[in-house]
């Protein structure tokens, strides 16, 4: 193989197709915009969605779905990463604060303590919301809960 032999592999790569050439190319006369109407002028623009006429699908498809405008989104936070926050920084009194300065969660965040890990150290968790099985070994490990 040589530089001079390189050539692209077969059917990568395709021509442009050029439209209103003359008939010769195939794509002359009409320059595959049909007979008449709109779409067959210059400066036509249709509207989104816009299928010719026929029913467009926005239409065609009922409507389904239900957004609560009175969710509560909160961040998740396991126990596991409670325990690894305490064994680096050393901390037994864990607040949204801390979390905060520790990049757990932004500012605006609300906080839900989730079960999922270990918990070794004796930890007073503050937080605007906990699963019961955080609850649960939380004060397995002599730790306190509380909710703002």
């Amino acid at each position: 193989m040589k530089l001079h032999t390189l050539k692209p592999s077969r059917g990568s790569k395709n021509r442009e197709k050029r439209i209103g050439r003359g008939e010769g190319s195939g794509h002359g006369g009409t320059a595959t915009r049909g007979m008449n109407g709109a779409g067959s002028r210059s400066g036509y623009s249709h509207k989104i969605g816009f299928e010719g006429g026929q029913m467009p699908i926005q239409r065609r498809l009922p409507k389904f779905g239900f957004k609560n405008p009175n969710r509560v989104e909160y961040k998740a936070v396991n126990l596991s990463s409670l325990q690894a926050l305490s064994d680096k920084a050393g901390v037994t009194d864990i607040s949204i604060d801390t979390l905060i300065e520790n990049g757990f969660i932004s500012k605006s965040d609300m906080v839900k303590v989730l079960g999922n890990g270990e918990l070794k150290a004796k930890l007073n968790v503050t937080a605007n919301a906990f699963s019961k099985s955080a609850i649960a070994k939380i004060e397995a490990a002599q730790g306190s809960v509380k909710i703002i």
